[in-house]
């Protein structure tokens, strides 16, 4: 670059124009730093404020490094609080009482009035932590004058008074210094204790305790309309005296100790609801104070009730409140606020009543411990079951109202489930006759299927189903108590569930689970037919093997169940054949029954699969008739399995030439070849290894002429084993009377052998590998 100055003159002048653009950038800062401390100040107005030269670079800034200047600021304070502290403890009594209130007086005075001078100068962080040692000073100061000049005064009144004076103190002293922001949260703060120490101190005891954080609350309360941040002690304070009145409430002995504790409760419902009313946001006051009257105007009747009667009171009480979401006059968050703290009610009520419902009814499982021994008990209809299936039914109603109104689908499924638990333990909780128990929950568990059949509603749908299982699974329970009820109640149970399962217009999954419970009943009655019948429980089977005759019978007019129904009914074989292992004889003839039942099933196109089940238990009920007569050679189990499984393999290569010999022979020749050969591996014997040996050759030598892998190299490898097996003993003999260097040697020229025609012995294991491969 090229200028008319000389360098250094040009230098000279740059170094003159960075120098006033310094000065200037920290006068416009030193400016911003005062109009930012002007607009920030409570109630400021755009008066004059004197203006000096603009500020010089050598001190810093108090807000310079705010975080290490707070830190030390309140070290400080800190440490001076500490001094203070330790002075009016320890040093107090050395001196009189005007140099006591001089030196006092003295130094509060100095804290208090140092925050003026402060914050003139703009050091607001130092004034804060002055003025908090000020306000402590004047607390040691309150219990100077307690300790010195009132020693006999009551600590409780006095402590009230102080209270109410230092927060009156506070407060002006704040108002007079709006740049400090400590001295009105410690104003309010200290106001908190004035009217609790008061009532303590004129009348000891909760309630009074109660009333006066209340009255204190709705001090704060109404601060809390001008400073948002009152609202914080309104709700401790408010939630201190609501608790006190409920611990009252359930405490009280009678109605009359209970109307003392309610009042109170009711005031704090009218404080919570009217913050509600104030302000859009406090829902929760609202909560609280719904709440709140519940439990006093139920704390009421609670002493002259039984648990059960008092859940139910305070459901009815909870009631309205779930119908003020139907009241568009009231504002919003006493709606929301009213509704929720209803259905937290009746949430807490349905769920007490719940227990004892349930409670009721687990208690049949005692069936279990005897079956058919008649114990079910009376009950009290007017007792504390008549309470719970009032509560759950009202709690049905109330939330199938709450689900019109708002048009949501979780109320219903609770109502669903809550009306199905009353009606369904009604009869067992009002003490009903065992028939009459039985005949209300059938219908009550037919009516909860029948909904669940029909409705349009996904999640009362869902619900009504899961009603109606549990239902049927505790009447089925409760059934064993006598023969009579097995038969009828799972009789008629089978019977819904077969009716379900053909109702076309229901959900698939519905109508499969249908069809399954109806399969499971219709075993369970017949087995129970069969304990009926005194006979053996190895004999039970015959008549369950019914159930997958009956279903293979069926088989396509099952339409959209028939392969849930089948899987049942296999399940219910699989029952049959546990029944009868007791005795080979009729476990076998189990077996060969459930066999003809598969083969029966396999004659249809769709069931060709069932024929390899049908095979399996035909084999396995020849093993156990064989195993019965004691016979312990393994052709003769293994036999009667291969030959069938060859004559299907045959089948299958005639009627498609293309596949593989592992498939259509292998499991059948695999099936008799491996357990003769282990067998005759253990055999001193010479026939069996013969007969093995002979039969591996004729299997070797057909594979081999049909160009087929599988029956190839299964013979050849048997073959080979067999003769090992045989010859193994004399190359022992042999290789005992050979000198100990000749094996080396032999192994030794063995090797020499291989490696010297390794490349031929190489293509020679190909050409083999390739022979094998194109073989079938």
């Amino acid at each position: 670059m090229n200028t008319p100055l000389p360098p250094a003159e040009e230098l000279a002048l740059i170094d003159r124009e960075l120098a006033q653009l310094d000065a200037r950038r920290l006068y416009l800062l030193g400016r911003r730093d005062w109009l930012l401390r002007l607009l920030l100040q409570p109630g400021s107005g755009p008066a004059p404020v004197r203006w000096g030269p603009a500020v010089s670079a050598g001190p810093a800034k108090e807000a310079s490094a705010p975080s290490a200047q707070n830190v030390l600021l309140t070290l400080g304070a800190v440490l001076l609080a500490v001094a203070a502290l330790a002075f009016t403890l320890v040093s107090w009594g050395s001196m009189g009482i005007a140099g006591r209130s001089a030196v006092l007086a003295a130094v509060t005075a100095a804290a208090l009035g140092a925050p003026v001078l402060l914050l003139r100068r703009g050091l607001r962080s130092t004034a804060e932590s002055v003025a908090a040692v000020g306000l402590l000073l004047t607390v040691l100061d309150a219990y100077a004058l307690y300790a010195v000049g009132m020693p006999d005064t009551n600590g409780t009144g006095y402590a009230a008074g102080a209270a109410a004076v230092l927060a009156a103190a506070w407060a002006g002293y704040g108002s007079g210094l709006r740049k400090l922001r400590s001295p009105l949260p410690a104003a309010v703060l200290a106001a908190q204790f004035a009217l609790p120490l008061a009532a303590l101190a004129a009348r000891p005891g909760p309630q009074a305790l109660g009333w006066a954080l209340l009255a204190t609350a709705v001090l704060d309360a109404a601060l809390a309309l001008r400073v948002r941040a009152a609202a914080v002690p309104a709700a401790v304070t408010g939630a201190g005296a609501l608790l006190v009145g409920v611990a009252q409430s359930w405490s009280a002995g009678s109605v009359a100790q209970a109307l003392s504790p309610a009042a109170l409760l009711l005031a704090g419902a009218a404080l919570g609801v009217a913050a509600a009313w104030r302000e859009p946001r406090a829902s929760a006051a609202a909560l609280t104070g719904a709440l709140a009257a519940v439990a006093g105007l139920g704390g009421v009747a609670r002493p002259d009730l039984d648990p059960a009667w008092t859940v139910l009171v305070h459901l009815l009480l909870a009631l309205p409140l779930l119908a003020a979401v139907r009241v568009p006059a009231l504002p919003a968050a006493v709606r929301r606020g009213s509704a929720r703290a209803g259905a937290a009610v009746a949430s807490l009520a349905a769920l007490s009543a719940g227990a004892v419902a349930a409670t009721a009814l687990v208690a049949r499982f005692r069936v279990l411990g005897e079956v058919w021994a008649a114990t079910t008990p009376d009950r009290d209809p007017y007792g504390p079951g008549a309470a719970a299936v009032l509560t759950l039914l009202i709690a049905a109603g109330a939330a199938w109202w709450l689900a019109r109104a708002l048009s949501r689908p979780e109320p219903t499924v609770v109502a669903v489930v809550l009306a199905w638990a009353g009606l369904f333990a009604a009869p067992v909780l009002l003490g009903f006759p065992v028939a009459a128990v039985f005949a209300a929950q059938l219908a009550v568990t037919g009516a909860a299927g029948v909904l669940a059949l029909r409705s349009p509603a996904r999640g009362a749908r869902i619900a009504a189903a899961v009603c109606t299982l549990t239902g049927a699974a505790n009447l089925s329970l409760g059934a064993l108590d006598g023969r009579t009820a097995t038969f009828a109640v799972w009789g008629l149970l089978g019977a819904g569930c077969a009716a379900a399962a053909a109702y076309g217009a229901a959900p698939r999954p519905l109508r499969s689970g249908a069809a399954v419970c109806a399969v499971g009943y219709t075993t369970g009655v017949l087995v129970a037919a069969g304990a009926v019948s005194d006979l053996a429980v190895v004999w039970w089977a015959l008549p369950v093997l019914a159930v997958p005759s009956l279903a293979a019978a069926l088989g396509p007019r099952l339409a959209g169940v028939r392969l849930p129904v089948e899987i049942a009914a296999a399940v219910a074989g699989a029952l049959a054949v546990g029944l009868s292992a007791g005795r080979p004889g009729t476990l076998a003839l189990v077996l060969a029954l459930a066999g003809v039942v598969c083969a029966g099933a396999a004659v249809r196109p769709d069931r060709r699969v069932l024929g390899w089940a049908a095979g399996a238990l035909f084999a396995a009920a020849t093993w156990v008739r064989l195993a019965e007569a004691g016979v312990s050679a393994p052709e003769a189990y293994t036999l009667p399995v291969t030959v069938p499984a060859l004559v299907v393999g045959l089948l299958r290569r005639r009627r498609d030439p293309q596949a593989s010999s592992w498939t259509a022979y292998g499991p059948g020749l695999a099936a008799t070849l491996v357990p003769s050969l282990l067998a005759a591996w253990g055999d001193p014997g010479w026939m069996r290894p013969l007969l093995l040996g002979a039969a591996a050759l004729a299997v070797t030598l057909l594979g081999a002429r049909g160009r087929l892998q599988a029956p190839l190299l299964l013979g050849g490898a048997v073959l080979a084993a067999v003769a090992v097996h045989e010859l193994a003993p004399y190359v022992v003999q042999v290789a005992g009377a050979l000198p100990r260097w000749v094996p080396p040697a032999l192994a030794g020229l063995l090797l020499l052998a291989v490696g010297a025609t390794y490349e031929r012995r190489l293509r020679d294991a190909r050409r083999l590998r390739a022979a094998i491969g194109r073989l079938r």
